[in-house]
């Protein structure tokens, strides 16, 4: 059986050893299937991975089971790539969805069926500068932290620290609009795509909060150096960047000059501290001749405890199977990991499993960056923001349904 894979992290920070959670699941699964021999080309780099992968099928030598990258899914499921895994989950008495935070799980669904299982998972967090804070008079952010707090330190920590009449110190960077609306409660198109909600009242609400939001870093724009410096208090973070760059010996390459720490992102009035849930998952090929074992060897990559627990330990993402984050061995890592830290494992599970999953349909990155054009015009311009936002969906619904 062969199965197609890259070496190193989905989520673009290093991972010393890029092949050790596949090379155990492959002994593991052999043990448990004589006579079965699993194959893989080595030294594939993530970003080669879509065009080897394409270039695979093309010549009808794909893998029977390969990693998927949650930007990629949607292409083979709506291409008759992938096989549809719905009827062997209805079949299969020992595999069981509970073990999946609810977004994970979605993550691998087209138009209500199951395409793939989710073998890693990602969210996002804000990073807190807390050295920054500290030196400000500050108190860290409660873990339930609202835009009403985020926008009041913003303004509070932006000042000019040389005298010479400009800012360099700032309260956010990278913060987006799209982060925004999702922890306003938010979903901003329909699930088959079609049509779009930009009208929404809480759409209106997020940029408004936006607005002001920018108004806080008077006209200034923070670059990634201001950020490195040490001159922004506030930035979203991936969960594996935190994982990297907390600990030794990659936070003294990064960010040893201050100390720091992630929580969860501010919640807007109408949702919650929530984020996207990404999924690294792993899918079927649809011409496979080896049904069975392909399904077994996906569901040890995607929910066998040890496996999982390599995740967490060997990578720096998170498990898809949310029980291993509860475990002790979780918390050990965490700790050894992250030191003294705002937030424990029972808080990432937390997060996970208020997690919502990304968009993905035909068109998302035509029309969101459109929209996002409008958006930060939006931003820029005086209210009203309601016609304009109508007029916006308008606009977009017409985009979708061309």
């Amino acid at each position: 059986m062969t199965i197609g894979i890259f070496a190193g992290s989905n989520w673009g920070v290093p991972q010393g050893e890029p092949y050790a959670i596949i090379d155990r699941t492959i002994e593991k699964f052999e043990e448990a299937h004589p006579g079965v021999r699993v194959q893989y080309v080595s030294g594939i780099q993530r970003e080669d991975y879509a065009e080897w992968l394409a270039g695979e099928f093309q010549r009808g030598e794909e893998p029977d089971v390969f990693l998927l990258p949650t930007e990629d899914f949607e292409f083979y499921a709506e291409k008759g790539g992938l096989r549809e895994l719905s009827p062997l989950v209805e079949q299969d008495a020992e595999f069981s969805t509970e073990i999946y935070d609810r977004a994970a799980y979605q993550n691998g669904q087209h138009d209500g069926r199951l395409y793939a299982l989710p073998c890693e998972n990602m969210i996002t967090l804000m990073f807190v500068n807390k050295t920054l804070l500290a030196r400000e008079g500050a108190d860290m952010p409660p873990l339930s932290w609202t835009w009403a707090d985020f926008l009041a330190l913003s303004q509070r920590l932006t000042k000019d620290t040389d005298g010479d009449g400009i800012p360099d110190q700032f309260g956010f960077y990278d913060y987006t609009w799209e982060q925004a609306a999702v922890s306003n409660g938010v979903r901003l198109f329909r699930e088959d795509g079609k049509s779009s909600y930009f009208a929404d009242p809480r759409m209106e609400e997020t940029v408004r909060f936006l607005k002001e939001l920018e108004e806080a870093n008077e006209g200034h724009k923070v670059t990634a150096r201001d950020f490195d410096m040490g001159r922004v208090a506030f930035r979203p973070f991936t969960f594996a960047e935190y994982r990297t760059y907390k600990p030794y010996p990659w936070r003294v390459k990064k960010y040893s000059s201050f100390e720091w720490d992630c929580i969860p992102l501010p919640a807007g009035p109408s949702g919650g501290n929530i984020s996207t849930m990404d999924s690294l998952l792993v899918g079927m090929s649809a011409r496979s001749g080896r049904q069975e074992l392909a399904w077994s060897f996906m569901k040890m990559l995607s929910g066998d405890p040890e496996i999982q627990g390599m995740v967490l330990e060997k990578s720096h993402a998170l498990p898809a199977r949310r029980d291993v984050l509860r475990s002790r061995a979780a918390e050990e890592i965490f700790l050894w990991d992250s030191g003294e830290s705002a937030m424990t494992v029972e808080d990432v599970s937390t997060a996970m499993q208020n997690a919502v999953p990304p968009y993905r349909f035909d068109r998302l990155s035509e029309v969101m960056l459109y929209a996002d054009r409008a958006i930060h015009a939006l931003i820029n311009e005086p209210p009203p923001f309601h016609n304009a936002l109508n007029r916006l969906q308008k606009e977009v619904n017409a985009i979708l349904q061309q």
